[in-house]
């Protein structure tokens, strides 16, 4: 059995089998929908339910929480449809829409950045033009490996790809970039995708917070900002645990030379010795008293954990959903947990 899903945004309406939900519909016939972590995390897919019945799987209450659930509000990560329905994903100012490209790109240059961590730039062979804004992330397969999600590092005007790849305890794919990825193997690349990109338009201060590997989209903001002339204050904290999990201060002491706008520091969770850093948490520094939020918009990247305490702290203050644009970095264990669970 399938149900009609009319989407305002189409001009044909969706076929969805009983049990799917609309995103992953959506998705597997190729068609854009506004999405990000694809498990009821992040809020990219939010959506509104105008007519029909969807049967929601469970999500957390900072992508949707239970005042928008009362309006009418889905996400359509987690919406399965138990009628015929109509929807329409929420407009984001400058919702941005750039055409999906399946790209065949090479390994240009691999380097260490700390002990895990490893940059891979990548040339662009066939595919392109590859438009993007910065923030946004991309698919990748490398080959006899399955695809992954990883967030570009570099922007848009940049001649090729840059990726930061954190290897994990256990990942197939992060290992196998740290271990036996040589210059001029091939990389597929699609997207891109996510909504957690800067918003141009924006004149006010700009609170940009990244969690470990989570500097890499951080990175393209900040750098795409200062490019373009930004000249309010723009506040980047790299959240790490300790010493050795610190990469590219020295990139970001310069940017900050050059442009005094830029206020930069290093956040160490867990210092093993003395240190004349910040000690604790990111959302310890979102506490009241600490930093002034007024006309912000805040930028996250970074472990689910970091991106929801932060997140939790913002709204607490009164920050407003619609300022706060997240990248939860889930590893391909905790999809597979999450849908388990959903």
């Amino acid at each position: 059995m399938t149900y009609t899903v009319t989407v305002r945004q189409w001009a044909e309406p969706l076929r969805v089998e009983m049990g799917a939900t609309i995103l992953e519909t959506a998705l597997a016939e190729g068609r854009v929908y506004p999405h990000g972590c694809k498990s009821g995390n992040c809020g990219a897919c939010k959506s509104r339910l105008s007519v029909g019945e969807v049967q929601m799987a469970p999500f957390s209450e900072h992508a949707l929480s239970p005042g928008e659930q009362a309006t009418g509000l889905i996400l359509a990560c987690r919406a399965v449809p138990w009628s015929d329905c109509e929807v329409a994903w929420l407009e984001e100012d400058e919702l941005v829409a750039h055409p999906r490209r399946r790209l065949d790109c090479r390994v240009a240059s691999i380097d260490p950045l700390s002990h895990d961590t490893t940059r891979m730039r990548l040339a662009i062979e066939a595919g392109g033009p590859y438009d993007f804004t910065s923030g946004q992330y991309a698919e990748l397969t490398l080959a006899g490996l399955p695809a992954r999600d990883y967030s570009m590092a570099s922007g848009p005007d940049d001649a090729g790809l840059e990726f930061h790849v954190r290897a994990l305890p256990g990942g197939a794919v992060s290992n196998a970039v740290r271990e036996r990825l040589a210059v001029g193997d091939p990389v597929r690349v699609e997207g891109p995708f996510g909504i957690a990109y800067w918003r141009a338009r924006h004149d006010g201060p700009a609170l940009a917070l990244a969690g470990g590997s989570g500097l890499a989209p951080i990175k393209a903001i900040v750098e795409h900002a200062l490019a373009s002339g930004f000249a309010a204050p723009i506040r980047l904290w790299h959240g790490v645990r300790d010493e050795r999990d610190v990469y590219l201060e020295d990139h970001f002491r310069e940017l900050a030379m050059a442009h005094p706008n830029l206020d930069y520091r290093v956040v160490l969770s867990e210092p093993s010795g003395p240190t004349d850093r910040a000690a604790g948490t990111l959302a310890d520094l979102l506490e009241p008293g600490h930093e002034n939020l007024d006309g912000a918009r805040v930028y996250l990247a970074g472990p689910p954990v970091m991106v929801e305490s932060c997140l939790a702290r913002l709204y607490e203050r009164g920050l407003a959903q619609e300022y706060c644009h997240a990248d939860a970095f889930y590893t391909a264990a905790e999809k597979a947990r999450l849908e388990i669970t959903g």
